[in-house]
């Protein structure tokens, strides 16, 4: 790959050649992004279709040009797995597909689901977003699996003879046993789900079809990778009998298949349901049967797709989320936000739930207006309700969408878990080991942040195994096998995002 530009300031921005029959000539048009060819809003929502399409080839040359390629690649600092966006945007400026698409493989085996569904932080910090708009760089990720040559095949190094266990085949796992797999060890990946993917099951199909997952994973068909579905810790298998059957280490992927409650009066009724159960059925069938008014309470992603997907579910119906806090404080991403306000959504900030209401089945909940408290000594304001404010809105379901939580049942105690900052339970070292010898554990609260954390363990994984025979750790090797070994991009200095 090219060397990005480099010495004096000037330099440092400057952008790479471009053929001058495709740049725009209109400075300006530098620094406003092509638009994103998706569906129209008002036809959108009579269906799951998915929304964004991808770029045709000219636009993502003419989208890709207008990277600056930076000497200090602010967006690669960004990504939790430092892919290296300059490296792919580079090659669609050249109009490289196929260079794009290996660059992007190269340390992202989840590339094609990835470029539909990652929360692009790297677009959060492109240098662009100050002057008008920043690249789209996940869309041009799109654009090089979908353009360039991405059905390719991973290789791993010579075997070492060594097995490892990975309890959960989401994100997390996934990236740890290519991790591990291109290593050249032997790897068994257990799945209490019928499906593979973990929290990607739940991702509505409106952001992607469905049939992603399974092209990343055809991938590691070289790789000895294999995969025991409907296996269940605690259940089906415990540590012991895995280090029974000869595995040297075990590393725990730790999903959310678990989620908070309200805790309020009539949260069992029937219409009730928890987000991230109501979007996995909906994937993978049959749907859940909405009624025509829903009331969703919550204000992060989870909580987008849950209301997004019951504006398809209702059939015209009225759909609201209800948020304790005001708009500003929402944790979803503003885009989410935009696109369920574009399709109808209505949104109800500062009042939370006191009460579902119904006589067998949900007919309503009682809502309550919510002020700030001065922050407390967490330096956060508490929210508190407002007395003699309370309110009942009329509803025939109700979707709780306040956080997911990690499901430790089968766990062993003596793991003596921790918590990273972002509430994730994981080992208790640095190379995320737990209390039990040779058990490593960590997650994610996205699928880049699990990929993140699966890589991670990974390299834990095996330096804790190379140590036993006297040996350093591996760095990651050429995943395609042609010996030239994967680098970080020039002027590259260390992640914005610790776990």
């Amino acid at each position: 790959m090219p060397e990005p530009p480099g010495g004096s300031i000037a330099a440092a921005f400057a952008p790479p050649d471009r053929p001058n029959e495709i740049m725009p000539t209109d400075e300006d048009s530098r620094y406003q992004r092509l638009p994103i060819p998706e569906e129209p809003a008002r036809d959108r929502v009579s269906s799951f279709i998915e929304i964004k399409h991808a770029y045709p080839p000219d636009e993502a040359v003419i989208e890709a040009q207008r990277c600056l390629q930076c000497a200090m690649p602010y967006c690669v600092q960004a990504c939790p797995i430092a892919q290296d966006a300059r490296g792919y945007i580079l090659a669609i400026a050249q109009r490289d597909f196929d260079r794009a698409a290996t660059v992007v493989l190269r340390e992202n085996p989840l590339g094609t689901t990835l470029c539909k569904v990652c929360y692009h932080f790297c677009e959060d910090a492109c240098i662009m977003h100050e002057r008008g708009g920043a690249i789209a760089i996940r869309q041009l990720k799109r654009a090089a699996m979908e353009l360039g040559k991405a059905d390719v095949e991973y290789v791993p190094s010579a075997p070492v003879s060594q097995r490892v266990a990975i309890v959960g085949a989401g994100p997390a796992g996934l990236m740890a046993a290519w991790e591990l797999g291109i290593r050249g060890y032997s790897v068994t990946v257990y799945e209490a789900e019928p499906f593979l993917g973990g929290q990607v099951g739940a991702i509505p199909k409106y952001h992607m079809d469905g049939y992603e997952l399974e092209l990343d994973v055809a991938r590691f068909r070289r790789l000895d990778v294999a995969f025991q579905m409907g296996q269940r810790l605690g259940r089906d298998f415990t540590l012991d009998t895995l280090r029974a059957a000869g595995y040297r280490a075990i590393y725990l992927a730790l999903g959310t298949p678990g989620y908070n409650s309200l805790g309020v009066p009539g949260e069992k009724l029937p219409g009730v349901y928890a987000a991230i159960d109501l979007l996995t059925e909906t994937n993978k069938g049959p749907p859940v049967v909405l009624g025509k008014k829903v009331v969703v309470i919550g204000g992060g992603d989870v909580a987008m797709d849950a209301v997004r997907s019951a504006r398809r579910l209702a059939e015209g119906g009225d759909v609201t989320v209800v948020y304790r806090r005001g708009r500003a404080e929402m944790s979803a991403g503003a885009e989410e936000i935009e696109e369920a306000e574009a399709e109808g959504v209505q949104f109800l900030f500062d009042h939370g739930p006191s009460q579902i209401v119904g006589n067998g089945k949900v007919e309503g909940i009682v809502i309550r207006q919510m002020q700030l408290s001065p922050p407390g000594p967490s330096g956060r304001p508490v929210v508190l309700p407002v007395p003699g404010t309370e309110q009942t809105l009329a509803c025939d379901s109700v979707v709780v969408a306040v956080g997911e939580k990690a499901d430790l049942t089968g766990f062993p105690p003596e793991l003596d878990l921790a918590f990273g900052k972002q509430g994730w339970p994981q080992g208790k070292h640095d190379d995320t080991m737990t209390g039990v010898d040779g058990v490593f554990a960590s997650g994610g609260k996205s699928v880049v942040h699990a990929m993140a954390a699966g890589t991670r363990s990974a390299e834990g994984v095996d330096a804790y195994l190379r140590k036993q025979g006297g040996n350093p750790p591996t760095p990651r090797p050429d995943p395609f096998g042609q010996g030239i070994a994967p680098t970080l991009p020039k002027g590259y200095g260390g992640p914005t995002w610790t776990p």
